[in-house]
């Protein structure tokens, strides 16, 4: 008997006959009425996805590298029609044969019988073109849709701050609270207070985004420059989401009132261009490259690595109005903290040194993978038994399943046990390794890539304290 796998797709512009429901309930008698079996974990279902392109249906993709195991665990895929397989023939025939040629599985409409005959090929590259057509055409209408309701100045996104979704009369109605946060951003910026103080300000205040989210800089410019304020909404003809401010975007009256007047925003965007002329960034050579602790050293406030661009180094933190305190310091410094600390390992006892595996983040990243995994199997044991319990599937079948899953999560625990086991730090070999890098520090001739590659093969983190002036080191060995 043939074990069987099903793909089940659920796409938001589906109608009924393509519920979840439906398709598995057609493939299970399907399965039953040709002596297949079907494993519950073998049951792929993508829900609310498009079938335009594979790699964005995650239980596709998941499917697709379940059958490459050799041996494949499935003979067969079996979907409820061809266009839940795919929309696009270019995926259709690429994963086809794959599937048939490097892992003998093949592909099985439920509802369109097609025999393995040459006009079959021919009827079956039909049916997959008309669903391709299908696809493209929907997506163009839906664009056509989506474009006349900007032109009637309609808006179509979640609610910025300051406003609240009318789903009903679809438009938007003014949040009298945030709306107040918004007149508040734009009468501050107006009166020369700058954008990372304004940002200080409403964290401080304990003020939050329209997603509950701290206030960052680049709110407050995507807020000063947003066109709703004024009453306006905008569309681009490609029907991406471009910045109100783009030569791209189509901007239109909005069937909604504003929250600032256009006399104000305009003297906003005036303000905003003339300080992006000042301060242009500093353009830096291609061929340079960061500086060798960049992403390394951290805040001790709020966690956030420091910036290393200049003569001095900030918190970035601090830099986009999250974290309060500023971490001020010369770069020569923390040079001469670093060399001076890895200069000094040699002598010191480095039991007291923080010192981890530098696998140990993999591990702990594969162990939580692993044991997600246990849960879903378990899961899937459970259910197999109630199935049984309740009649939905013989002794035979459930015997098969139980089986199947135990293997499984057999496998996985091996696996987990293998992950546990702690590497021994080699001390004579680390010490070894921190003499090297203060060679490669001193050395005038190496590299800054030499440098950059060898500090993140053997430092985590280092951590600035600004009230005493020191790092603390934490290392991989």
């Amino acid at each position: 008997m043939n074990i069987a796998c099903a793909y089940i797709r659920v796409s938001t512009d589906d109608q009924v006959e393509y519920s979840l429901d439906a398709q598995l309930n057609a493939i299970k008698k399907y399965a039953k009425e040709n002596n297949l079996i079907l494993p519950s974990e073998y049951i792929f279902v993508d829900d609310g996805y498009s079938g335009r392109k594979a790699e964005k249906r995650p239980a596709f993709m998941k499917m697709i590298a379940t059958a490459k195991n050799k041996p494949s665990p499935f003979n067969v895929i079996l979907v409820h029609k061809f266009d839940r397989f795919a929309r696009n023939r270019e995926d259709s025939v690429v994963y086809k044969s794959l599937l048939k040629k490097e892992c003998n599985v093949k592909v099985i409409s439920i509802t369109e019988s097609i025999e393995d005959d040459k006009f079959s090929i021919i009827l079956e590259s039909m049916l997959e073109a008309m669903a391709e057509y299908y696809s493209l055409n929907l997506a163009e209408e839906v664009k056509k849709g989506m474009a006349e309701k900007a032109k009637r100045g309609e808006y179509q996104a979640y609610a910025p701050l300051g406003y609240d979704n009318d789903k009903i009369n679809k438009t938007l109605v003014i949040n009298e609270e945030e709306a107040k946060i918004v007149k508040y951003i734009f009468n501050e910026f107006l009166n020369s207070t700058p954008m990372q103080q304004i940002t200080k300000n409403l964290n401080q205040l304990g003020y939050k985004t329209k997603r509950g989210n701290k206030f960052e800089r680049r709110t407050i410019e995507y807020i000063l420059r947003n066109t709703v304020y004024i009453g306006y909404t905008t569309w681009c003809e490609d029907g991406q989401r471009k910045r109100d401010y783009t030569k791209e975007a189509h901007i239109v009256k909005g069937n909604y009132p504003s929250i600032i007047d256009e006399d104000t925003f305009y003297k906003v965007q005036e303000k905003i261009n003339f300080y992006k002329e000042k301060y242009k960034p500093k353009e830096r050579p291609v061929t340079e490259f960061k500086h060798y602790l960049s992403g390394i050293v951290k805040c001790s406030y709020c966690g956030s690595s420091l910036s290393m661009g200049g003569k001095y180094t900030q918190c970035i933190g601090y830099n986009h109005g999250r974290c309060t305190v500023s971490n001020f310091i010369s770069i020569k410094e923390i040079e001469r903290l670093f060399l001076e600390e890895i200069t000094s390992i040699s002598s010191k006892d480095l039991s007291s040194l923080n010192l981890k595996s530098k696998n140990e983040k993999d591990k702990t990243e594969e162990e939580k993978i692993i044991n997600l995994e246990l849960n879903k199997l378990n899961a899937k044991l459970e259910r197999a038994k109630l199935a049984y319990l309740d009649g939905i599937d013989t002794l035979e079948d459930y015997k098969q399943n139980k089986t199947l899953i135990e293997n499984q999560i057999q496998n996985l625990k091996t696996k987990l046990n293998s992950c546990s086991k702690d590497k021994e730090i080699n001390l004579d070999k680390f010490k070894e390794n921190m003499e090297k890098l203060k060679n490669l520090i001193i050395d005038e001739k190496a590299s800054n890539l030499e440098r950059i590659t060898y500090v993140n093969d053997f430092i985590e983190k280092i951590i600035f304290n600004k009230v005493n002036k020191t790092l603390e080191f934490y290392y991989y060995f």
